[in-house]
C-alpha cells in the first residue's frame, strides 16, 4: 500500500479555516486532521507524535499547517516546531495564518510586476503606505515590501501606537526597518498618501479605506492595490477584477482583490503541492509564499 500523504492542520482558534482545508484536499493530501484552540506549549508534543509515528524515509509524506489570525503567533509556532524535530525523524512545515502569507505574497507580486511592466520602476526603494497594517494582512505585506528593500510605512486607522509595536516586532523578527504613521484621520490619510508612490489596502472586509478624492490628491502614487473583495471597495471606484486598471488622472494603476485572489490560490495550492512533491521534509512562511507567488506571477 502507498504512503499516505498526511497533513496536521493547527490553530490557536476556535475553528479550523474552512477554505485551508478545502485547499489541502484540492492540492492532493489523502487526509487533512485539523487541531482546534492549540497553545505554543502544546506544538512540541504534537510534532513528536506526528514525526515518532512514521519511520524517516516517508517522513515528507507528513505535513504540518500553522493557521490562525496571528503572524506572530504562527511564526512562533513553527519555529516550536522545528525546534521539536529529532533528527534523523522529520515532517514539513507550512505557515499560512488567516491566508495572509501567500495573499500578502500575492499583491506584492502583482504590484512587483506593474511597476516593473508599467512603470519601469523596482519595488526597492518604493514608497510604500500599507493600510489597515495592524491586521495580519498588512504586517505580512509589509515584511515583504521591507524585505525587498522598500521604503514601507505602516499606517494606523486608530492611531500610532498599534503600527509602531507593529514596526518594533518587524525590526525584532526579520531584522527590516519600517515606519509608523497616525492615519486616524483623513486628513492624516490624505497626507501619506500624497507621499506614497505605492498604497496597499489590507483594511477589514467591507471597509472604504480611500476614496477617491485622497487618491486624485496623490499625484505621486503610481500603483493602488486592494485586497478586500466584499463591498465596498477599500479603494473608492476599484472594481474587484482589476488588473493595472487607470484610477486617477495622474496615472496611478489599481490591482483588485480577485486579481491578486487569482495569484493567492495558486500560491497556498502550490506550496501544498511542494509539500506533497517534496523528496526531504521542507519548511516555508512568507519569504517561500513570495518566492513562489513571484514565479507564478511572472
Amino acid at each position: 500500500m502507498a504512503d499516505k500523504n498526511i497533513v496536521h492542520m493547527l490553530t490557536p482558534l476556535k475553528h479550523m479555516s474552512p477554505f485551508d482545508v478545502n485547499m489541502a484536499l484540492d492540492a492532493g493530501y489523502d487526509a487533512v486532521i485539523t487541531y482546534t484552540n492549540v497553545t505554543i506549549e502544546e506544538v512540541t508534543g504534537l510534532v513528536q507524535d506526528a514525526i515518532f509515528s512514521r519511520p524517516p524515509k516517508i517522513g515528507a509524506r507528513t505535513g504540518m499547517f500553522f493557521g490562525g489570525k496571528n503572524a506572530s503567533l504562527a511564526l512562533d509556532m513553527l519555529a516550536k516546531a522545528k525546534a521539536a524535530l529529532v533528527p534523523p525523524f522529520g515532517i514539513s512545515f507550512f505557515a499560512d495564518p488567516g491566508g495572509s502569507f501567500t495573499t500578502a505574497a500575492a499583491m506584492m507580486a502583482c504590484v512587483e510586476k506593474t511597476l516593473r511592466d508599467k512603470k519601469r520602476r523596482d519595488l526597492k526603494g518604493a514608497k510604500v503606505a500599507v493600510f489597515g497594517a495592524t491586521g495580519v494582512l498588512g504586517f505580512s505585506a509589509a515584511v515583504i515590501a521591507a524585505l525587498e528593500g522598500a521604503a514601507v510605512t505602516l499606517v494606523g486607522y486608530d492611531g500610532i501606537k498599534r503600527v509602531s509595536e507593529s514596526a518594533g516586532e518587524i525590526k525584532t523578527r526579520f531584522g527590516a526597518e519600517v515606519t509608523a504613521a497616525d492615519g486616524s484621520s483623513d486628513e492624516k490619510k490624505t497626507a501619506i498618501l500624497g507621499a506614497a508612490e505605492v498604497a496597499l489596502c489590507c483594511g477589514r472586509a467591507g471597509v472604504r479605506v480611500l476614496t477617491r478624492a485622497q487618491l486624485e490628491a496623490a499625484q505621486k502614487l503610481l500603483v493602488a492595490a486592494d485586497a478586500n473583495a466584499v463591498p465596498p471597495s477599500g479603494i473608492e471606484g476599484l472594481e474587484a477584477m482589476a488588473n493595472d486598471v487607470e484610477l486617477t488622472a495622474y496615472g496611478a494603476l489599481g490591482i483588485g482583490p480577485l486579481a491578486i485572489g487569482n495569484i493567492k490560490y495558486n500560491t497556498e495550492s502550490g506550496l501544498f503541492r511542494r509539500m506533497i512533491t517534496a523528496a526531504k521534509p521542507v519548511q516555508m512562511d512568507i519569504r517561500e509564499a513570495f518566492v513562489l507567488a513571484r514565479e507564478l506571477n511572472g
